[in-house]
């Protein structure tokens, strides 16, 4: 009876590795295998190096995949993996905490990735790429962040200088569970829940147009930036001279690369 339902386990466990390689659609994006699935009905996407690096090192980008992407691709020929999980429209809500927690746990089980990506969040990314790594601290190398929204009600509230999205907004609302009243008085939002990665010494990068009409510098990155050297926290600026909200990155990825070699080494 053993032995049936041993190999009974062993029959389940070899069809659903089955069933989810047939669930993998692979193409090629900028030279490198693009692998797409989905992780608890959510799209996703894994591309890989042609060499990994020791440790499969991966940069986690959290909005808007494919944007501005030479920073990923220089990581890439460095034998770093590129990784991303569709949560639009989700705004760092937990909800797409809990979607992110499944699947971070996907690739490290599925595909051997590092414990610690570095996550990389793109204007509105931000929320994501903040909010996760204040949830997990033990999971998280670093934080390239870019433009960041730091503050949702910066953006999209528009409570501030910025002119916000009256439509993001109320998606943002309905899907945090919170009346605008609820979400003004919120203390959960980047700039006030800086504690966990300081403590943690988790060192942020953030790229950001000195100029951004968009998502304020002032009442984003500047107020993470002040808010996190108070706490003891490590944390860099390239601010761009004239720059709104696009264009993102920077034309000469460099300093980004160096930032994140330098923070989040291949073990």
């Amino acid at each position: 009876m053993n032995t049936i339902r041993l190999l009974s386990a062993a029959l389940l466990a070899a069809t659903a590795a089955c069933a989810e390689t047939n669930a993998i659609k692979k193409s090629v994006w900028n030279g490198f295998e693009k692998l797409d699935f989905a992780v608890d009905g959510r799209a996703a996407l894994l591309v890989q190096p042609k060499t990994p690096a020791s440790g499969k090192p991966w940069i986690w980008r959290t909005e808007f995949f494919g944007h501005e992407p030479q920073g990923d691709l220089a990581l890439l020929g460095k034998g770093w993996h590129v990784a991303y999980l569709n949560v639009q429209n989700l705004y760092g809500a937990p909800v797409a905490l809990d979607a992110m927690d499944k699947f971070y746990a996907h690739v490290r089980q599925a595909h051997g990735l590092g414990a610690k990506p570095v996550l990389e969040g793109f204007s509105r990314g931000g929320l994501f790429a903040f909010n996760w790594a204040a949830r997990h601290p033990d999971r998280v190398a670093c934080l390239y962040v870019d433009a960041p929204v730091c503050d949702f009600k910066s953006w999209p509230g528009g409570k501030g200088k910025g002119k916000g999205s009256a439509g993001d907004w109320q998606r943002l609302l309905k899907v945090y569970g919170l009346t605008e009243e609820q979400a003004l008085a919120y203390k959960l939002n980047p700039v006030d829940n800086l504690a966990p990665l300081a403590k943690a010494r988790i060192p942020i990068l953030s790229v950001c147009g000195e100029a951004d009409k968009v998502v304020p510098m002032d009442e984003n990155t500047r107020l993470v930036e002040q808010r996190y050297k108070a706490l003891g926290g490590p944390i860099e600026v390239i601010a761009k001279p004239g720059c709104d909200h696009h264009p993102h990155s920077l034309k000469d990825p460099a300093p980004i690369v160096e930032f994140l070699l330098q923070h989040a080494p291949a073990k």
